[in-house]
Formats: C-alpha cells, sequence, structure tokens
C-alpha cells in the first residue's frame, strides 16, 4: 500500500524584529502609571529575589526592606545597621540578604528569621560562598564567607578595570571618561557596558577592550543599568528623572519613562513584570504590567497550579474561558474547495510539475507558497521539468515573480539559481525578435543590477566608516600615550 500524500509545507523563515512603535504599544506601554511609595531617605539600591515570586529588595537610609512583588507591601525590614545601609541583595536561592553600611561593614542575613549569620568587618553581590564588596576606599574585594576572610584584593581602582582573580592582576583597563556609577555585563562575558555621567559606553572585552558604542540619550548622570530577562533590552535610569529602553541589537530607544524626582537605582523583575524606580527624594515607584490572558494561563499551567489529569472532563474543557487579545494572530488557510488541498498540491499529486508551478503562480497565492513549491521541486529533482517545454505566455509569470522578489534576503538564493537555470535552457530561443518576454527579462536584468550597485555603495560606506573608526581608535592611543609620557616627565621633575 503506497504512503499517504504529504503536503507541501511553507517554509518557515525567523520573523523580523519588531518595530518601535509596535513594541511601545503591545508591550512597554503595559507598565502603568507607577504606584508611589515613600522611603525614609532616598532610594540607594534595589534588587529582586532571582526565584519566585521574586519579591525585592530596597535599601533606604539605616536599612533595607523586603517587598512583596504581589501585595506591594513590606514583608521583612533589616535595620541593624550603624550608618547608611547600601546595596541590599538577595542570594539566588533567595534564601539570604547581603549589606553594607558606611562604616565598612558587610551583613549576611537569613531572610526568614532575620538572624545576622556574618559580620565582616572591613569596608554586595554573593554567590554561594563567597562575597564580591567595593568600596570608596578605591578597593574590590572578595571573600570566603565561612572563613570571614579575604582572598582576593584589588587596589588603586580609578578607571574601569578587568581583573584576573587568579593572579591578582589587572587584564585590561578601560576610560569611560566620567565617575563610574554603574557596571553590567552581559551574560557571555564578552560584553560589559558601563555608566557615568549622561553616556554608557559598551565596551568589547574580547576585542581588548575597544568602544563598541558610545550613547547619550540623557540630560544628567545616568545612575543605574539593567536588563531584562532575555537580556535584549537595556534601560538605564538618571538624575533627569528619566528611564529609557535601549534596543542592544543597535542601542536606540525603543521607550521610556518620565518620572518628577532624579532617580538613582532601577529594577525590572525577572518575569519581566515589575519596574521598580529609586528617587532622590525617597520616593519608590512601582509600575506593575498588564499580562495578557493567555499569559497567564500559560503561566499557570508552568508553575503547575493548573495541572490537568489526562483525559479528566476539566482537560477536555481547558481553555474555554479564554479571550482573545490584540497581540493574537490569526492565521488562515485558504484550500481548493472539495479536495481539502490546494491545487498545485493536487498537481504535485500526481507528478504535473509544470501545471503545478503554474498554479502557484495564479493571483491570491502567497509568495512563501511558491517559494515552497519551488524548494519541493529542487528536492524531487522536478525543477527542469517544471520549466520545461514553454512559451512566452507561461514563462512571463515566472520572470515576473522572479523580478518581484528577487531582492527579499530571505528567498535570493534560490530565486538566483531559478533564473540562472532559465537564462541556461531559453537563452538560445529569444534574443533574435522583439518579443514581451525579452522585456521582462530586461526588467529583471534592471532589478538585478539596481540590486547590485546598492550592495556596492553600501559595501564603500561600510569601508569608510571602517576607516573613520580605526582612525579614532588610533588617535586615542596616542593622546593616552602622550598624557602617559607627559605624566612621566613631571614625576621625573
Amino acid at each position: 500500500m503506497a504512503a499517504p500524500y504529504r503536503k507541501v509545507q511553507p517554509k518557515q523563515f525567523p520573523k523580523p524584529l519588531t518595530s518601535y512603535d509596535a513594541e511601545a504599544a503591545a508591550y512597554w506601554k503595559k507598565f502603568k502609571t507607577p504606584k508611589y511609595i515613600t522611603e525614609t531617605a532616598s532610594v540607594t539600591s534595589i534588587h529582586f529575589s532571582p526565584v519566585s515570586p521574586h519579591d525585592f529588595a530596597v535599601t533606604s537610609s539605616t536599612r533595607v526592606q523586603i517587598y512583596s512583588s504581589k501585595t506591594h507591601k513590606v514583608e521583612k525590614t533589616f535595620a541593624r545597621f550603624k550608618d547608611t545601609a547600601y546595596s541590599g541583595t538577595i542570594r539566588n536561592d533567595g534564601k539570604l540578604l547581603l549589606a553594607g553600611d558606611a562604616t565598612g561593614c558587610i551583613q549576611l542575613f537569613d531572610i526568614n528569621s532575620r538572624r545576622i549569620l556574618r559580620t565582616i568587618h572591613e569596608h554586595k553581590l554573593g554567590n554561594n560562598g563567597q562575597i564580591l564588596s567595593c568600596s570608596d576606599d578605591k578597593t574590590v574585594r572578595v571573600w570566603d564567607v565561612p572563613s570571614q576572610e579575604a582572598i582576593s584584593i584589588f587596589s588603586e581602582h580609578e578607571t574601569l578595570r578587568l581583573w584576573d582573580i587568579r593572579a591578582n592582576k589587572v587584564v585590561m583597563n578601560m576610560n569611560h571618561g566620567y565617575p563610574i556609577e554603574s557596571v553590567l555585563m552581559f551574560p557571555g562575558g564578552g560584553v560589559v557596558i558601563s555608566a557615568g555621567g549622561p553616556i554608557f559606553t559598551v565596551w568589547d572585552i574580547i576585542g581588548g577592550g575597544r568602544v563598541m558604542r558610545s550613547v547619550s540619550n540623557h540630560q544628567k548622570t545616568i545612575t543605574s543599568l539593567c536588563f531584562d530577562s532575555s537580556c535584549s533590552r537595556l534601560l538605564t535610569g538618571s538624575l533627569d528623572g528619566h528611564v529609557k529602553i535601549y534596543d542592544v541589537t543597535n542601542y536606540k530607544v525603543v521607550h521610556g519613562f518620565k518620572y518628577e524626582e532624579p532617580i538613582l537605582s532601577i529594577a525590572l523583575s525577572p518575569d519581566d513584570t515589575i519596574l521598580v524606580t529609586g528617587m532622590t527624594s525617597s520616593q519608590l515607584g512601582i509600575r506593575q504590567r498588564q499580562i495578557p490572558v493567555q499569559e497567564k494561563s500559560t503561566t499557570a499551567l508552568n508553575q503547575g497550579k493548573r495541572n490537568f489529569r489526562g483525559g479528566s472532563w476539566a482537560y477536555f474543557k481547558r481553555g474555554e474561558e479564554y479571550k482573545d487579545v490584540e497581540e493574537d494572530i490569526i492565521i488562515e488557510k485558504k484550500m481548493s474547495e472539495g479536495t481539502g488541498i490546494p491545487d498545485y498540491d493536487q498537481f504535485l499529486r500526481y507528478f504535473q510539475y509544470s501545471k503545478a508551478l503554474d498554479s502557484s503562480l495564479k493571483v491570491g497565492v502567497r509568495a512563501i507558497n511558491t517559494i515552497s513549491l519551488l524548494l519541493e521541486l529542487v528536492r524531487r529533482d522536478g525543477l527542469r521539468q517544471a520549466l520545461a517545454e514553454r512559451d512566452d505566455a507561461s514563462l512571463q509569470p515566472i520572470i515576473r515573480f522572479l523580478t518581484k522578489n528577487i531582492n527579499n534576503p530571505r528567498y535570493t538564493n534560490l530565486l538566483v539559481d531559478v533564473g540562472n537555470l532559465i537564462i541556461d535552457m531559453y537563452s538560445t530561443s529569444y534574443g533574435l525578435t522583439p518579443s514581451p518576454i525579452i522585456e521582462e527579462f530586461k526588467k529583471l536584468y534592471k532589478k538585478v543590477k539596481s540590486e547590485l550597485d546598492y550592495q556596492i555603495e553600501l559595501s564603500r560606506v561600510l569601508g569608510s566608516l571602517e576607516m573613520i573608526f580605526v582612525a579614532a581608535e588610533n588617535a586615542h592611543s596616542i593622546h593616552n600615550n602622550n598624557s602617559s609620557i607627559q605624566t612621566e616627565d613631571e614625576i621625573q621633575v
């Protein structure tokens, strides 16, 4: 018994990046007007727990408070500090809280009992066994929690530096140009972002610390940086009262929020539903994103809150309360009447390749379906058969399709091969006398030539930009070397 015929499946291409307007309307605008809570003093640090339900630590004055992500109310207060507290940070398992104060003391708390587990008397980010601390004494120290001893000390810290912890050695110096307020590293570790003054700078660590991008969209000092959960968006907070959101592929602003007070700290929850902003006026701004119904359902299922037993009545009734939202994409599938499959599939099923190609070129058939059919003909080694023995009338639709779609980067490789095959098959039949098909070939030629000219011009522009960047880097290096020589001469004098 012959195997059942399998229809041509439309080829799937990566979706293009969302445009600014669509993203702003469909996502970031869902973070509604903030709810304001008054703290005791300026809010200098905000940190979300990495584990659900993602409560967050707020550092202000001489205390650190844990807020509920659901009720936005204080659940725990840690006030056993002798001076102003700094950088309250929740450990990656959500069980411990680490914070320092202005006296140089670092304390490790058990969140449930609020008991102090360790106290280190030397001058904020913890893993399970070590702590990294930073101080105004220009040192960075790595501590072993059980022994409460510093295992690495990095001193003379005046610029952005990359250290080798194993050798206590500086391996890279990067001059931001302003006092650095915040540093953020991409998960892979190859790119780091520094913020200070009204700019943030993106550094290529793998490339030797070269500047990849320097962006200035704020009027005053940028005080804090954070990523969204996918690290595809960068958020910056500034003393100008603005929070700006950037697309990390090109560092263009895709959205922003305006506050009435200067911003000292920002944080976005790991599930991208809560944006918290700390201000100099002791105000804490909390924006909650409205989650679409289907996202709530998916989240609940993932968390095991709606675990339907297979075969049960509830299992078969699941989803009946779902309501569509504007972000839903409805895919309509047009079938041939009475057959259940498109006409070109009917012809392809009986190996009528030429008729299948003609059917896919009819008005109303999407380009992706024609592309998918061409790929199937290539796979079956039937493309030459589908193109053979054609007259002007039957060849024109194919040439028009090539002319219309050959500059689409998703289709170019395939359509160039199809075009070359057509020229190879019919080059001896046309060109002797004027005909409509010759005009179609001329249009195709003009389209290809125009695209090639555009690519050549684009390459020239990119080459010119590369020369400018290299010249700028060389000038910067010469300036730094001259400054170093001048400093050494002054010291000798």
